[in-house]
Formats: C-alpha cells, sequence, structure tokens
C-alpha cells in the first residue's frame, strides 16, 4: 500500500465517526488531532488549530512532530522516533507528557501536556490521537508555588521553634531540623508518624492523654487556632519539657487537609516563672510575718508592762540575775518557775534582751488565755478555709518568733494532745500550719514560764515527761516579794514615778512609815499586787500623802502564800530562798495562833519546837514584827 492508499484508509477510519462524534471534537476545549502510521496528520480540532496558530487545512497532510514538535524548549533537536507521539502506534502503549513543547506557526513555543493514544482496527494499528493542553500559565503557577515553598522551605530550615505539619490523619507529613533536635529524633523517624502518640501521649503527670483532648487534632477538626502554653511534649529518650504551642488548620479551596504546629521549649521561661513565683510567695510571706509581727507588737504596746527593767538590789534578785546572765548568751532552753505576778516575763525578756537573738522579736503567748481548739492555729497558724472561720492565711506565733525567741506562758496549759507537735519543733525545728500539707522551718528558742507542779503534771499524765524535760534544761526561780522585802522601797518609787507619769499627777514622798506597812505585808500577789496597791493610792490619795489600803486579815494573806508555794515549788528540793520563806510564814503562822507570845507555855518558840532567843532572832533575820501582826 503506498503512502497516499494509507492517508485514505486511515482518514477514512478517523473520519468514519458520525456526527456526534464530529459535533464532540469539534466542542472539546482541549486540542486534538490524529495522525497515521506515518507521522501524517489526518484531522485536527479548531482548538489545536487556534493553540498552534495553524489552519486546520495547514495541518492536515503535514508531519505534525516537523510543525510542532521539532524542537526542544533549549533548541536541541527533537527526532522523531524520541516523540512519545509517534511511540504510540509504534508499540501501542499511550503516553502521558508534561514536561514539553508545541511551537506556533509564527516561531514561538508553549508549554504542552499531551496524551498519544494508539488507534487500532481489527487488531492493526492506524496511528495515534494526541489531546493536548496550553500548560504555560499552570506552569508558572506551579513555578511560583515552587518557589515559595523552597523559600518557606529556607525558613522552616533556619527557624528555631519547632514546626511540624500532621495532615488529617494525625500523620506528620514536615518536620524542620529544630523540631526534631528538640524531640531528639531525626527528621525521617517523625515523618509519616502519628505525632500525638510519640510526643503527646500523657500528660506531666503521666495520666493518659487521648486525641480527642489533643487541641492539636482540634485545629483540624473545628477549623479553629489553638494556643496552649500549660502541656508537655515527651522527647526519644522518655524525658519531657513544658511547650507553648500553636496548631493552625491547613484549608485548600474551604478543605480542612490537616494543622501546622509551632512549639516552643519553654523549660527556662517555666524555671524563670517559678523562681519569680517562690520569690513572691517569699515576699508575701514576709510581708504577712511583718503584719503579724506588727499586729503582735502593737498588742505588746498596749499590754506593756510599767517597768523596763528588773528593779532590786537584794541578794535574791542578785542571784536571779546572776542566772540570767548565764543563760542568755547560750540557746539553752530556760524554765521559769514561780508564783503568779514575780515577773516571769520580765525575766524571760532580760534573756532574750542579752542574747544573740535580741534583734529580733521576742513573741510572747499566753497559753492560758487560748482556748484548746485554737491552740494549734495560735501555735503553728493555719490556712484559708481550713476551719470554720479561717478567712484568710495566717501565720502562726513559732513562724514570726523564727531566728528569735518565743515565751510560753503559762506552759502547763497546753493541751496534752498538742504537746506532741510542740516536743517536735523543739527537736527538729519543723511544723505544718493548719490544713496545709507543707512542712515549714524554723530556728526558735523557747524560754518557758509555770506556776504549776510540771513533775506532779508529768505524774497525772497531764504533760509529757520528755516535753518537760526538753523544756527544763535551765531552771530559774522567779524569787517571790515576800522574800525581796528589802527590793520593796525601790520597787514603790520606780512604780510610784510610772504611775504618776502615766495619769499626769504629782509624785508623793514615800515615808518610813509606808516603807514599814509594805514590808510588813505578806504580798501573797507578789510584784503585780504591790503594783496594783501603789496605783490605788495615787488614785485616791489626796495631796503629797500616800495611804496604802492592806487587807489585815493575817490568816488570808499566809493562806493564799501557801497557795502560791504550794503551786510553784511543792516538788521541788528547798533553796535557801525558799527555806526562809517558808520559815518566814512558819513563824507568822505561830505567832498570830498564839497572838504574840513568843516564849513560856503555849507560846510560838514552844510551837515551833525551838527556843525562844532562837525563835527571836529568826524574827529579827526576816524582818518579823510581831506588833504588826
Amino acid at each position: 500500500m503506498d503512502q497516499n492508499q494509507s492517508l485514505r484508509v486511515c482518514k477514512n477510519s478517523f473520519t468514519s465517526a458520525d456526527t456526534m462524534g464530529e459535533l464532540i471534537l469539534e466542542a472539546a476545549g482541549e486540542g486534538i488531532f490524529g495522525i497515521d502510521c506515518n507521522g501524517i496528520t489526518v484531522f485536527a480540532n479548531p482548538v489545536a488549530s487556534s493553540l498552534t496558530g495553524w489552519r486546520v487545512d495547514e495541518l492536515i497532510g503535514k508531519k505534525s512532530h516537523d510543525l510542532l514538535h521539532h524542537t526542544n524548549p533549549d533548541g536541541s533537536k527533537f527526532h522523531a522516533h524520541d516523540c512519545p507521539i509517534h511511540a504510540a502506534f509504534k508499540d501501542g502503549a499511550v503516553h502521558h507528557v508534561e514536561d514539553e513543547v508545541f511551537w506556533r506557526k509564527d516561531g514561538s513555543h508553549f508549554l504542552v501536556e499531551y496524551t498519544s493514544t494508539p488507534v487500532k482496527e481489527n487488531g492493526e494499528l492506524l496511528g495515534a490521537v494526541v489531546v493536548f493542553n496550553d500548560i504555560t500559565e499552570r506552569k508558572r503557577k506551579q513555578d511560583e508555588v515552587t518557589k515559595i515553598y523552597n523559600e518557606n522551605q529556607l525558613i522552616l530550615q533556619s527557624a528555631g521553634e519547632g514546626v511540624y505539619g500532621l495532615c488529617c490523619e494525625g500523620k506528620t507529613t514536615f518536620v524542620n531540623p529544630a523540631a526534631a533536635k528538640m524531640l531528639g529524633y531525626e527528621v525521617e523517624e517523625l515523618k509519616g508518624k502519628p505525632m500525638h502518640s510519640l510526643l503527646h501521649h500523657t500528660h506531666a503527670d503521666g495520666t493518659e492523654y487521648l486525641n480527642k483532648e489533643c487541641p492539636i487534632y482540634a485545629a483540624f477538626k473545628d477549623g479553629a487556632v489553638h494556643h496552649v502554653d500549660d502541656e508537655v511534649f515527651w522527647r526519644k529518650d522518655g524525658s519531657s519539657f513544658p511547650v507553648e504551642y500553636t496548631s493552625t488548620p491547613i484549608r485548600q479551596d474551604g478543605k480542612l487537609l490537616g494543622a501546622v504546629v509551632v512549639f516552643n521549649d519553654i523549660s527556662k521561661r517555666k524555671q524563670a516563672e517559678m523562681e519569680l513565683q517562690q520569690a513572691y510567695e517569699e515576699v508575701e510571706k514576709m510581708k504577712q510575718r511583718l503584719e503579724a509581727e506588727n499586729t503582735y507588737l502593737q498588742e505588746e504596746i498596749r499590754t506593756k508592762h510599767n517597768f523596763k527593767e528588773i528593779v532590786g538590789q537584794g541578794y535574791a534578785i542578785k542571784q536571779v540575775l546572776n542566772q540570767i546572765e548565764l543563760v542568755a548568751p547560750t540557746m539553752a532552753n530556760v524554765l521559769i518557775i514561780g508564783e503568779s505576778g514575780t515577773g516571769k516575763e520580765l525575766i524571760a525578756r532580760a534573756i532574750h534582751d542579752r542574747s544573740e537573738r535580741s534583734d529580733r522579736p521576742l513573741i510572747r503567748v499566753n497559753c492560758a488565755a487560748i482556748p484548746h481548739e485554737l491552740f494549734e492555729s495560735e501555735f503553728f497558724g493555719h490556712i484559708r478555709g481550713s476551719f470554720t472561720g479561717a478567712i484568710k492565711n495566717r501565720t502562726g506565733r513559732f513562724e514570726l518568733a523564727d531566728g528569735g525567741t518565743i515565751f510560753l506562758d503559762e506552759v502547763g496549759e497546753i493541751p496534752i494532745e498538742l504537746q506532741s507537735k510542740l516536743l517536735r519543733v523543739l527537736q527538729e525545728g519543723q511544723f505544718e500550719r493548719v490544713g496545709d500539707e507543707t512542712t515549714r522551718t524554723v530556728d526558735v528558742r523557747i524560754i518557758a514560764a509555770t506556776n504549776r507542779d510540771l513533775r506532779k503534771e508529768v505524774e497525772k499524765g497531764n504533760f509529757r515527761e520528755d516535753l518537760y524535760f526538753r523544756l527544763n534544761v535551765f531552771p530559774v526561780e522567779a524569787v517571790p516579794l515576800r522574800d525581796r522585802l528589802d527590793d520593796i522601797p525601790l520597787l514603790a518609787e520606780h512604780f510610784i514615778k510610772i504611775i504618776c507619769n502615766k495619769i499626769n499627777r504629782e509624785v508623793p514622798k514615800l515615808t518610813n512609815a509606808n516603807v514599814k506597812q509594805l514590808q510588813s505585808y505578806v504580798w501573797g500577789g507578789n510584784i503585780r499586787e504591790l503594783q496594783n496597791v501603789i496605783e490605788r493610792a495615787i488614785i485616791v490619795g489626796k495631796g503629797s500623802r500616800l495611804i496604802f489600803n492592806l487587807p489585815k486579815d493575817r490568816k488570808e494573806q499566809i493562806s493564799v502564800v501557801k497557795d502560791n508555794i504550794n503551786s510553784a515549788h511543792s516538788d521541788l528540793p528547798y533553796n535557801e530562798i525558799e527555806r526562809l520563806a517558808r520559815d518566814k510564814v512558819n513563824i507568822i503562822a505561830a505567832l498570830e495562833y498564839t497572838k504574840g507570845k513568843i516564849s513560856g507555855a503555849e507560846g510560838a518558840a514552844e510551837l515551833l519546837g525551838i527556843k525562844p532567843t532562837t525563835l527571836a532572832s529568826r524574827m529579827k533575820s526576816l524582818s518579823i514584827d510581831k506588833n504588826n501582826l
């Protein structure tokens, strides 16, 4: 079959379609032309003509390769035997190409995407149909996208934040080096993996973190941006670090495709925030402490004693002062024993003022004035809401005394159930506020005082023996006023000046008669009673005279003294001061019983079992005048 016959057969084959087929070719949006097995164009549709610039009749009968496909974009020759269009009717396979060019009649060219499909009849290859499109604009847009992508890749590669992408299945589509480094993986280890199960599988406390709870996944489910700054990511080695991240949905044509996650390791920031919070808490703690100290000091000012130091020159008070000088510089706990009104707190203040802790406050706790249910809160403080009425945090007295001294007045009143906690503070320096689990540490020196017989309280089970021994490291005796008769004139003058200044009165003269009257009184209430008697005398007195209204019932006085002695000393061995006090009480009781009779039958000497001369000597040494009884 010659070439002309072949052309007619092929053309007839291609043009044997019915009218509907011809209409489809005419209306098609793609360029379409057919070639026979020799590469000769046998038909072309109007779009093919329009795209190439050749008329249809100019294309038909010509070799399409020579007209449209003769040269590569770079100008190099494109041989027909290399052409995928021709290959279709040589190997009988469909060939699709999208990286070549077609040349127009005017010599210009354009990028094409084409498909060459072989045409067969009864198993015989007759040629091929070529369908093509001008993809110049599309290629330009793709190049722009590629350029943007490459630029973005450079940004991602150099970004200091971790960045990775997820598809809607939660699998990783890309990861930048910073993300891989922070997570301890290689980039390739993360691509295609479900990122949640690798990095976000549990909370910081170890509890499971479900996908449905994950804000990262939420971004491509609800289409909203999610920002989180209170979670953790887990590294490959099993360690974790706090993160701040933003999960942003990716959309294309309104469809959610996945999410981009940008995250940072905020360990240093969290550490700084924690340190700042700790500093803030320390400031708040110091603020609360200073406020509490200020409140305490205001209370102290309102209840301050009317004397600033211990007044006296007698042997008994000098012994007490010597003990103060011995124990003050040490860290030893002190137990001050004595009757009510003997100045136990004054001794405690003197010890504190002469100690190395004098620049810190002496915090006083009157254990006898605290309701039992509030002891623990008073001692150790409480947190807001720990019990009814706890409307704010409260600093306890031990915390206030940190670095200083705490004075536990009437320590025998502390409930037995709280004594173990007090013992813990003494032994370990640790405690917890009521309702709080935080253990606090304090450095406190303890000075305790009591008018009770603590040994007897131990025997009764009302006071812990180990606590007693902890407190009673250095006992100090507060001497009763009846054993300090020589100090009464000094004390009286001292109180007179202070009280007169306080109430704006002229200072009256203390006469010998006044002194003798004061010294002859037993003073069951000790120094406190002396102060009250003097204040009452000044208030009711007229002019410069002082008249002391003292009880005349000596038996009642002696009874009070005996009660005080029994409460403070009954379990202790007598020292010289205590012996003299008891001797004086005993002699006065004997003289009152005998109505002042010293010698003879039924006299005081006989009653006491001593010689009258011995009784007279003791009366003189103890300043006992039977005429004043």
